[in-house]
C-alpha cells in the first residue's frame, strides 16, 4: 500500500492533503495510466474515497482523466511542477550534503566526481579518521581505468565520450591501453555489481570502491567513492563500507528524481 511519507516533525499536518499526496504517489508508482479501482487498492482506501480526491485533483490539474478510457494519469499541472522542481535541481550541491554522514557512517574519506573533458573531476573531497598515504585536491582529473571512479564512468557513460579519453590517458602514460577484451570486462563488471573496486590503482596503500548516482536519463551521472587504507581492508569491512554505498546512491538517486527501475 502506498502512503505518502511522514514529516520530520510532530507537528500537527492535514490529513485531506497527505491523502491527496497518498493518490498522487499511487499514479507515480504505477508506471502508467490507472483505472480507479488501481488506484484505490494501492492506496488502501475505498474507490468512492478515492475518487473524490481525484475529482479535486483533475479540477487543479494535478491529475487528468482520458475521456476514452477513463484511466487516471498525472495532469498537465503537475508535469509542470516536475519540470520546475528538475530545473531548480542542485545535484552537486544535494550530493555533497550525504558525504559527512557517509564519511561518520565509515569512518574513511569519502569524495564526489562529476564527468569533465577529460575524465571524472573530484568537486568534494570529506577526510575520514584514518589517514592515506595520498591528498587528493578538488578539481583533480581521476585516470579512467586505475581509479574506482574512473571505472564507474567508463561502464556507465557511452563509449563515444569514454574512448577519447582512454586514448588521451594511454598517450600520457594513465592507461588506457588495455586490450579491448579486458576493458569490456571491467564495463560487465561494475554494472553487474553496481560499484567499481581499486586497489593501489593510483597510489599504493589505497583501496578505493565507487558507485554512480543517477538522477533524469538525459544528466550524466555523478560518482562517490569511498577511499580506505589497504592494510585495514578485509571482507567484513569492504562488505560493510560497500553496503553503506550502495546504500547512499541509491537514496540519492531516488531523490534526485531518478525512478531505479
Amino acid at each position: 500500500m502506498v502512503t505518502a511519507p511522514p514529516g520530520d516533525d510532530g507537528r500537527q499536518g492535514i490529513q485531506s492533503v497527505e491523502l491527496a499526496a497518498t493518490v498522487l504517489l499511487a499514479l507515480e508508482q504505477g508506471l502508467g495510466p490507472m483505472s480507479l479501482t488501481q488506484i484505490a487498492t494501492a492506496c488502501g482506501m475505498g474507490p468512492s474515497k478515492v475518487h473524490r480526491y481525484l475529482v479535486s485533483l483533475v479540477r487543479v490539474g494535478f491529475v487528468a482523466r482520458s475521456p476514452n478510457s477513463g484511466l487516471y494519469d498525472m495532469g498537465p499541472a503537475l508535469r509542470r511542477l516536475g519540470m520546475e522542481s528538475l530545473r531548480r535541481m542542485d545535484e552537486v550541491g544535494i550530493a555533497s550534503e550525504a558525504l559527512p554522514g557517509l564519511r561518520d557512517r565509515t569512518g574513511h574519506s569519502v569524495n564526489l566526481a562529476v564527468w569533465g573533458d577529460h575524465g571524472p573531476v573530484v568537486v568534494r573531497w570529506n577526510y575520514g579518521s584514518h589517514a592515506l598515504p595520498i591528498t587528493v585536491r578538488v578539481g583533480a582529473t581521476m585516470p579512467m581505468l586505475a581509479s574506482s571512479l574512473g571505472r564507474v564512468y567508463l561502464a556507465y557513460l557511452p563509449e563515444t565520450l569514454t574512448e577519447p579519453v582512454l586514448r588521451a590517458q594511454a598517450q600520457e602514460g594513465q592507461g588506457g591501453d588495455l586490450p579491448r577484451d579486458q576493458i569490456a570486462r571491467i564495463r560487465y563488471d561494475v554494472r553487474r555489481d553496481g560499484f567499481a573496486l581499486t586497489s593501489g590503482g593510483v597510489v599504493p596503500g589505497v583501496t578505493s570502491v565507487a558507485a554512480p548516482v543517477f538522477s533524469d536519463a538525459e544528466a550524466l551521472p555523478l560518482a562517490i567513492s569511498i577511499a580506505m587504507p589497504t592494510r585495514q581492508v578485509d571482507a567484513a569491512v569492504l562488505t560493510e563500507v560497500t553496503g553503506e554505498l550502495l546504500g547512499a546512491v541509491s537514496a540519492l538517486s531516488a531523490e534526485l528524481g531518478h525512478p531505479g527501475r
